[in-house]
């Protein structure tokens, strides 16, 4: 390990990958903790944590979804799978000669105040425990590995064999089963699919619409396109635009048997299947409302009807946790935890996150540009402005996003063109801040009244 390392690094996923890159293009040292066995994070298959399964593919597309610094090849699909995607990030960790600074098999316990302004950091690796002392620590531990239940959970005992997404490995977990999935997100949508070839029957439970993308639309990937409007037209405009051409191409969700959403296009996660609506229109997925409750292996539903079922699968999101840092650190709830730009905690400095939103689009190009935002200001390069306007800023956004996404998750929440149009702005805006600062005159020290100075 490097005696001196500046930075701690939590988590050698995508976030933590891009934030040893950035660091070490800006000259800082860093050391960097994975609880794992590998890098790549949750791309891994079949790693512990990893909610990976087998037929897991990119739901963004692969131009959209490159690092700016480590192209995908040009030959591969649009839409890679996990293999890849684990390989591609292995070989960034590679070529940029990240591996030295990353202690694999080392769990972070407790992240803590050291001496002066600096941080403790205590893990738990294969020969025991390890200390360091750093000046920031950077938490890119992701938000995608500890399942949360359905809450609330519906009424009744429930018979029929119970497990979340995230336990989800593949088709033959489903093979022969009457099976049900809960949710209206990307992994709710493969599972189901996925189902709907093997299974004895596939029940698809939705409490509120969504909006099902394909991957293709007009020829081409369908994110491509509502990035082509993003570069030139306010999220309303976009949204009405991309509704439209949605509705006349594959028609409105109610057409398909889903329920109409109550929200407009890009105001949630957009759910993206080609499958889903091939195996609606063939009857191999039946669509059925919320969970009204349980008898046995009986199902209840809010519409009246009820099925048996031998599995549900509950496709019911993560829980944001970071059990290292104290409840003071973090309040009640980690994904209502108000950081500036999203990346940097307003009241305690050396403290930054990088992951820790939720795009409308990819996280990689977010997570690498909030990296080079956390590198610059470990360098001195950037400037953050003052606490009060970092506050006012973070009130100013949280609005925002709660007038379009309502109460889901509206802290993390984020509009995948104009966050990256933000960040890049932000770095531009924050090195002339910082430039500032330096070239400024000192303050001239002046006696108190009635003193000689």
């Amino acid at each position: 390990m490097d005696p001196q390392p500046r930075v701690a690094v939590i988590g050698a996923g995508a976030a933590g990958l891009a934030t040893l890159k950035a660091l070490a293009d800006e000259g800082v040292t860093a050391v960097c903790f994975e609880a794992g066995d590998h890098v790549g994070g949750l791309w891994v298959y079949g790693a512990a944590g990893s909610p990976a399964y087998r037929t897991l593919h990119l739901n963004t597309s692969r131009t959209r979804t490159e690092f700016a610094d480590h192209p995908m090849p040009a030959d591969w699909p649009d839409y890679p799978d996990h293999t890849r995607i684990a390989g591609w990030l292995a070989s960034y960790a590679d070529r940029f000669g990240l591996r030295e600074a990353i202690r694999l098999r080392h769990t972070v316990e407790r992240v803590g105040p050291g001496p002066g302004d600096r941080w403790t950091v205590h893990a738990d690796g294969p020969d025991g425990p390890v200390h360091v002392t750093v000046d920031a620590v950077v938490v890119a531990n992701g938000h995608n590995r500890v399942p949360k239940p359905p809450d609330p959970r519906p009424a009744g005992a429930c018979t029929a064999r119970q497990m979340h997404s995230h336990a989800y490995r593949g088709p033959e977990q489903l093979a022969g089963r009457r099976v049900l999935v809960v949710g209206g997100g990307n992994s709710a949508m493969d599972i189901a699919v996925d189902a709907s070839y093997v299974a004895e029957r596939t029940l698809l439970s939705l409490r509120r619409g969504v909006w099902v993308v394909p991957k293709h639309l007009l020829g081409r990937p369908s994110d491509t396109l509502n990035g082509a409007l993003a570069r030139r037209l306010p999220w309303r405009l976009r949204q009405r635009i991309s509704q439209t051409l949605l509705t006349a191409t594959v028609g409105a969700p109610a057409r398909h048997g889903l329920p109409a959403p109550a929200h407009g296009f890009l105001q949630d996660h957009p759910t993206l299947s080609d499958g889903l609506l091939s195996r609606l229109a063939h009857g191999e997925i039946e669509v059925r409302p919320g969970i009204a409750g349980f008898d046995g292996d009986r199902v209840t539903f809010t519409d009246g009807r009820s099925d048996e079922v031998d599995l549900i699968v509950w496709c019911t999101g993560y829980r944001v946790r970071m059990p290292f840092l104290a409840p003071p650190l973090v309040g009640d709830d980690a994904d209502t935890l108000p950081l500036y730009r999203h990346v940097f905690h307003p009241d305690v400095p050396g403290l930054a996150f990088v992951g820790l939103m939720q795009s409308t689009g990819a996280a990689f190009p977010l997570v690498e540009a909030q990296a080079k935002l956390v590198a610059a200001r470990l360098s001195g390069r950037y400037a953050l402005p003052d606490r009060n306007r970092q506050h006012a800023d973070i009130r100013a956004e949280l609005r925002a996003a709660t007038a379009r996404w309502g109460q889901r998750r509206p802290a993390m929440r984020v509009d995948f063109d104009a966050y990256l149009a933000q960040l890049r702005r932000e770095l531009t805006v924050g090195t002339r801040r910082a430039a500032r600062a330096r070239t400024a005159p000192a303050p001239v020290a002046t006696a108190p009244a009635g003193e000689r100075p």
